[in-house]
């Protein structure tokens, strides 16, 4: 029996059995009053949309726009600003060096005891700044090493070589074992290491089992800012009370995302990674809002709901969220890949409904 006896397939029509309508009608039994069930009984309220949703095409177009694209690390590049700093640094360094050195001799010329305390004192204070020196380099060195390993893990996945992705996720691995929150995802790639052959799958697979939760944290840590900037700034005063707020409030958020993430920048790290943001936002052009979206939420969808005031806090709680979300992807150890980026749309709405109920 060979393949060319089979006969193809094919599709058939099937009409339906013709069915005696009066003898159906006087068999079938008459339907009986049915309880209603308890999902019926329930009553489901649902808040009262807000009109910020209600965009036309062009401003829905331009919120779309305001999510930032993926913020990269910048490259490490010689600067005669950067030469400026170092030489001003170590003359500054030789300044205090004499100036204690003097100290400290004077002061051993007018009372041997006061020129060993002052020595004891220095070198406490020496001890002291060395302990930060190497705190601050260690701070940097991780967060650098998490910089390196998002190149690395994307690397992997667009060249699907199994030896780096597996190299990546073991330094992943390393990277959240003191997070409690990737213990089950922890278990799960413990447990199926040697089944993913793939080095894409085994990326999107760590992204899924051990940075979601993460993400999931980050979002609410996002959300949650957003919506102190949006009403602290709705009912302050003084314009200079809601820059210095925003600005406290962002400060803390992007220090907060590194942590999550396993990165603890330190002060150094944290300066850098703060200027990272910012300017990814100001090249980008995402810093400001544009004219169409601001005359939507505060002049016309959002009228009978808000006030200019707290149509102002919303937009500072925008802001806030596109740091956020820049942040996030610096110091993220996987680029997003098998996870979905968050964006602006996906804040909005609580923003909105936060200015909509503070108003009523």
């Amino acid at each position: 029996m060979t393949d060319s006896n089979l006969r193809k397939p094919a599709a058939f029509r099937i009409d339906p059995p013709v069915v005696n309508q009066r003898a159906k009608t006087e068999t079938a039994p008459k339907p009986e009053a049915r309880r209603p069930t308890a999902i019926k009984d329930i009553a489901v309220i649902t808040p009262a949309p807000v009109d910020v949703f209600d965009l036309d095409a062009d401003a829905a177009g331009e919120l779309d726009a305001l999510t930032p694209p993926p913020a990269l690390p910048r490259k490490k590049r010689l600067s005669f600003a950067s030469v400026l700093t170092g030489a001003l640094g170590v003359l500054v360094s030789l300044a205090v060096g004499l100036w204690a050195d003097n100290l400290i001799r004077t002061l051993f010329e007018r009372a041997p005891w006061l020129g060993w305390v002052a020595l004891a004192v220095g070198i406490v204070a020496a001890l002291s700044l060395l302990a930060i020196i190497i705190r601050e380099g260690l701070a940097l060195r991780r967060l650098a090493s998490v910089q390196s390993l998002r190149d690395e893990a994307a690397k992997a996945a667009v060249d699907n070589d199994a030896r780096q992705a597996k190299a990546a996720v073991a330094r992943l691995v390393t990277i959240a074992e003191t997070m409690p929150a990737t213990a089950k995802g922890r278990a799960l790639l413990h447990d199926l290491r040697d089944d993913v052959i793939d080095g894409r799958d085994l990326i999107r697979l760590t992204e899924t089992e051990l940075l979601r939760p993460l993400d999931r944290q980050a979002r609410e840590m996002i959300l949650a800012a957003s919506k102190r900037v949006s009403v602290v700034t709705a009912v302050s005063p003084r314009a200079l009370v809601d820059i210095g707020y925003v600005m406290f409030e962002s400060a803390r958020l992007i220090r907060r995302l590194s942590e999550l993430y396993g990165g603890r920048p330190g002060t150094l790290g944290f300066l850098k990674l703060t200027r990272n943001v910012i300017a990814h936002l100001a090249v980008t052009g995402t810093v400001a809002m544009g004219d169409s979206i601001i005359q939507q939420l505060v002049g016309h969808g959002l009228a009978a709901k808000l006030s200019a005031r707290l149509g102002e806090g919303v937009i500072n709680g925008m802001m806030t969220a596109r740091i956020g979300i820049s942040a996030m992807d610096l110091v993220r150890p996987f680029p997003f890949n098998a996870e979905k980026r968050p964006g602006i749309g996906d804040f909005i709405g609580d923003l909105a409904r936060i200015g909509g109920a503070k108003k009523e």
